[in-house]
């Protein structure tokens, strides 16, 4: 009996955190599924109508233009701030003067709330009393400077240089944590063997720290498919649907025009998008430990 009370202890205390997660997680994640299939306006019952919603979406310009959109965001995230944050932590990682002042800079931007970023941004960016307008008037760099959020063609990449400001020190940190985990005697080596900087950094630094690279690229992927704040705070899409991402859009579908079966099919679509990702991720997690 005591044998058996004691097996059963591990499950008890297990029994809470996997209750919560069901209730908060797991069982909000089903109704949303479902309720991609029915027509739903928020109040009323929902009215059951299969894939009709789907249909809709694979039909509707504006899915496909914020797919775009984040497609242009995916591939700018996993790109400037993996490289200007690995460039960063390599050179934060010497000793010179001002290291832990740097460090502290460049990470604080994530220390912000998107919300905020937003709004600093948008006063920067505002076309007559923004600082940036100011400064390239000023030096007369250009005679008029820009409408950074209401022109078409550049609103969406004035919104993604802000996610870059904020995701750069992220990566810094991360990058940082793996080069302090490099053995020393390493690199010493290949000094003492007359390798230069590059080649060291190429074929041994490079190669030591593919687990933070791999880390760092699916946590960019997840970031701009989800990215949300930044758009609604300072464009909310527009002008005309320029700047919109698949989380705005479900979110002006679901909460503004009031078609919540229709919020949670791009909801659904989002979520299967990022599970392509964390699935490659987890495989490769699996991967490296079944190799230990």
């Amino acid at each position: 009996m005591l044998r058996s009370r004691r097996e059963l202890t591990p499950y008890l205390f297990l029994l809470i955190p996997v209750l919560i997660y069901f209730i908060w997680i797991i069982a909000p994640m089903g109704y949303t599924f479902y309720l991609s299939l029915t027509d739903w306006d928020g109040i009323s019952s929902p009215d059951y109508i299969g894939l009709e919603n789907y249909e809709k979406l694979f039909r509707d310009k504006v899915f496909y233009f914020s797919l775009t959109n984040n497609l242009k965001w995916l591939g700018t995230f996993i790109t400037i701030p993996v490289l200007l944050g690995l460039g960063l932590a390599m050179a934060l990682n010497e000793t010179i003067p001002g290291e832990k002042f740097f460090k502290m800079s460049f990470y604080m931007p994530m220390v912000l709330a998107m919300v905020v970023s937003g709004l600093i941004w948008g006063w920067l960016y505002h076309p007559r009393g923004g600082l940036i307008n100011f400064i390239l008037e000023t030096t007369q760099l250009v005679e008029k400077g820009p409408g950074w959020l209401s022109d078409r063609d550049i609103v969406l990449w004035s919104i993604i240089i802000v996610a870059i400001w904020r995701q750069v020190g992220y990566v810094m940190v991360l990058y940082l944590a793996g080069l302090k985990s490099i053995n020393p005697q390493l690199l010493e080596a290949a000094h003492v063997d007359g390798a230069s900087g590059w080649r060291t950094f190429w074929s041994i630094i490079l190669p030591l720290l593919t687990p933070v690279t791999v880390i760092v690229l699916v946590i960019s992927v997840i970031d701009s498919l989800r990215a949300f704040d930044l758009v609604s705070v300072m464009t909310r899409g527009g002008p005309a649907n320029a700047s919109s991402v698949l989380a705005n859009f479900m979110y002006i579908e679901a909460f503004n025009n009031y078609k919540m079966g229709y919020g949670a099919a791009i909801a659904v679509i989002l979520f299967m998008l990022s599970l392509i990702f964390i699935i490659l991720y987890l495989y490769r997690v699996m991967q490296d430990e079944m190799e230990y």
